[in-house]
């Protein structure tokens, strides 16, 4: 009979074969003895060359300096800190803004910029403030975000259409959220965005 471990290793050693005969090209740098699929470490999909190079970072936000971090995590509670410079994300239904329905406008919470319209919010189900427009396109700034994909790139490079894009104020470069083709006419976008992440100024 033998023995587990060699036997994870030949079956992870095929697996690893198989993957290599994709036509796209990243690298198998080692492989999970646990059985599961090969752990890709380090890979160059497919992507377009200018997408690669808007690719967001995993971690922080690198327009703002240490200093002014430091400042910001005394200025912002934690989860407005963890969302806006971490790229994190409330639990769904639990933003203040998520039903939210007063006249008025919503603002960047770390720059104060006037981001999106009452006018523009609707309900979406989704447990996030939505909103089927910007005030202004020039406001944010979006990104195509692989940063989900993690250890499962074999599903983003057999489905490449699981890339999400991600929403930063174009003023401070503050993670606001996603936005997502399923919206309402005549945009049809969602912007899924963080209430977090977000300050309410409303009509006078």
């Amino acid at each position: 009979m033998n023995h587990p471990n060699i036997s994870n290793r030949k079956r992870n050693a095929a697996q690893a074969n198989r993957l290599k005969k994709i036509p796209f090209n990243f690298t198998l740098s080692s492989v999970d003895v646990s059985g599961s699929l090969p752990y890709l470490t380090t890979w160059k999909s497919a992507i377009p060359e200018n997408l690669k190079s808007t690719m967001s970072a995993t971690n922080g936000n690198n327009s703002v300096d240490q200093a002014n971090l430091k400042s910001l995590k005394e200025r912002l509670t934690a989860e407005q800190y963890h969302v806006t410079q971490e790229k994190g994300t409330e639990r769904p239904f639990s933003g203040v803004y998520n039903h939210h329905s007063d006249p008025g406008t919503y603002k960047c919470v770390v720059c104060d910029d006037v981001l999106f319209s009452s006018d523009s919010k609707f309900d979406s189900g989704c447990g996030w403030p939505a909103f089927s427009d910007v005030l202004d396109k020039s406001k944010v700034k979006l990104t195509p975000d692989f940063s989900h994909v993690g250890a499962n790139l074999l599903s983003f490079v057999l489905h490449p259409g699981s890339s999400r894009t991600e929403v930063t104020c174009n003023k401070c470069g503050a993670h606001l959220g996603h936005v997502f083709d399923d919206g309402p006419k005549p945009t049809g976008q969602r912007y899924c965005i963080n209430s977090a992440s977000l300050n309410f100024a409303g009509k006078k």
